[in-house]
């Protein structure tokens, strides 16, 4: 009996520990208010391939659609070192999306060392113009499409969104204008990754060591794509990051704000980069309000300064 009553008595305490961690963050440039947004019911077509026959490897997506008529998209992209994970990592944060009246695209992607960059962010411009080309079919609003990333999902996502928006020669073949994006939700993002040193999965991303290819390290590197016509972001990040440290946020963000790009960091305290996910729910909260602000909007603007404290 006391063996059970320890157990119950370290379970409150754990619980207790993710309810505390779970509200305690500081969100800058946080505007007034929240915006009311009525849930809806959704329904899920799952392993709809979205490469051609002729692609490297099958891809496929599971795709979220809400009940409602021509529904802002969000492309999903799962974390995992480039190397591994899948989509089902994201499942809850698409149907979190989803029942907030987002149709959701939560796809796959060709993983390192087989494949290296740009393979990956090939994949993500082909899912982008899978929604132009599917659009009328599922009754999309092609238009408004906004992309949602952890950790190198982040990156590619937020690499996509960047360089869509910009004249960087990585449009090419399958890139442009109509791969953009209209918004950014960016987790764990590693935003310079020149600044890691070349790390093993880094090595294996890129091709070898940043003193060998160090052209490749800048342009894999969203940071470095950066203007005035990149759109808006919302970042979310732990404050104990040690994989990808919270500077890495802070850089990116200070980028936008050169470029007076809309942003918003939300900064999740006293937590790293996997429990960073794992007690994710209020930020992504705070992500889809963020999403259905800048579906209110034009995007762009001029950041604001205030900072509102949550713990």
């Amino acid at each position: 009996m006391d063996q059970f009553r320890n157990l119950q008595q370290l379970a409150a305490l754990l619980l207790g520990s993710v309810l505390v961690l779970a509200g305690c963050a500081s969100h800058q440039n946080a505007p007034d208010g929240q915006i009311s947004v009525v849930t809806t019911p959704f329904s899920v077509e799952r392993n709809l391939r979205f490469s051609p026959a002729d692609w490297p490897q099958a891809l496929f997506a599971d795709l979220y659609l809400p009940d409602r008529s021509s529904p802002p998209v969000v492309l999903l992209v799962h974390g995992g070192g480039w190397e591994r994970r899948s989509r089902d990592d994201m499942t809850w944060i698409a149907e979190e999306l989803a029942s907030h009246g987002f149709a959701v695209m939560n796809i796959d992607y060709r993983f390192a060392p087989d494949y290296t960059f740009p393979a990956q962010l090939h994949d993500l411009q082909l899912a982008r113009a899978w929604l132009n080309r599917n659009a009328d079919r599922y009754q999309l609003d092609a238009s408004s499409v906004s992309g949602f990333g952890f950790s190198s999902g982040a990156h590619l996502v937020t690499l996509l969104a960047v360089v869509a928006s910009s004249d960087s020669n990585l449009n090419q073949p399958f890139g442009g204008p109509d791969t953009r994006l209209n918004a950014v939700v960016a987790g764990g993002l590693p935003a310079d990754l020149t600044a890691f040193d070349s790390g093993p999965l880094l090595r294996q991303f890129l091709g070898g060591p940043e003193q060998e290819i160090p052209q490749v390290y800048r342009d894999a590197s969203p940071i470095t794509h950066v203007t005035d016509e990149t759109p808006p972001v919302f970042l979310f990040h732990g404050g104990m990051d040690g994989l990808v440290p919270f500077s890495q946020a802070e850089q990116f963000q200070a980028a936008l704000a050169a470029h007076e790009v809309d942003n918003e960091l939300y900064k999740m305290h006293f937590r790293g980069h996997i429990t960073s996910f794992l007690t994710a729910g209020d930020a992504v909260a705070e992500a889809i309000q963020f999403l259905v602000r800048q579906g209110k909007s034009n995007g762009g603007g001029v950041n604001r300064s205030e900072e509102r404290a949550g713990g």
